[in-house]
């Protein structure tokens, strides 16, 4: 039986391995990653998942900000199961459950990179990410979002960026110049 629970500090190596076996080194390279360097993830909604003591997978959660309204969000990511887990529904069992608690905590929209007809089982599209940007390069289709309350998205538009950046109105216009390649 598979337990999901709130990481702990302890993990935070096996979870580094973990993403190392899923993703291999380039991972540093992406663009989330550039949301997630000097930022803090969100302990109450990364999640892992254990079987017979060994962690089967690993799930985590970032504040980021949307536009020049700075519309609070979060980023999810990275996500990742053992390759040799894979297909047992256990990124979509950490998925289901840390939504429904990011819900009940009041976040109301969650972004991420990814590939659209995978996330779609948990709601995420690239219709309800239209209008946002990430910083760098990233693929328009592979930016997918959700709204955990219905009307989240409405009117909601920009760069994504770090959240409570000092000058974010500077980060995003040096933000969406790479975005735009210049």
């Amino acid at each position: 039986m598979i337990d999901y629970c709130c990481e702990q500090p302890v993990d935070a190596g096996q979870i580094e391995h973990l993403l190392d076996r899923a993703f291999g080194p380039g991972r540093f390279a992406k663009t989330a990653y550039r949301l997630r360097e000097g930022a803090d993830f969100i302990p109450e909604l990364s999640l892992v998942a254990w079987e017979d003591g060994v962690m089967r997978g690993a799930l985590r959660y970032w504040p980021v900000e949307i536009g020049d309204l700075r519309t609070p969000a979060l980023l999810l990511g990275p996500l990742a199961v053992d390759p040799d887990q894979r297909g047992r529904g256990i990124a979509l069992r950490l998925m289901e459950l840390s939504l429904a608690k990011a819900a009940g905590m009041g976040h109301r929209i969650v972004v991420l990179v990814g590939d659209e007809p995978y996330y779609a089982r948990v709601g995420f599209s690239a219709a309800a990410a239209r209008g946002l940007r990430m910083p760098g390069p990233v693929d328009r289709t592979r930016l997918l979002a959700r709204a955990l309350v219905p009307g989240a998205l409405d009117g909601v538009s920009g760069l994504i960026h770090k959240a409570g950046v000092a000058g974010a109105g500077a980060q995003s216009t040096q933000m969406a110049r790479l975005a735009a390649g210049s």
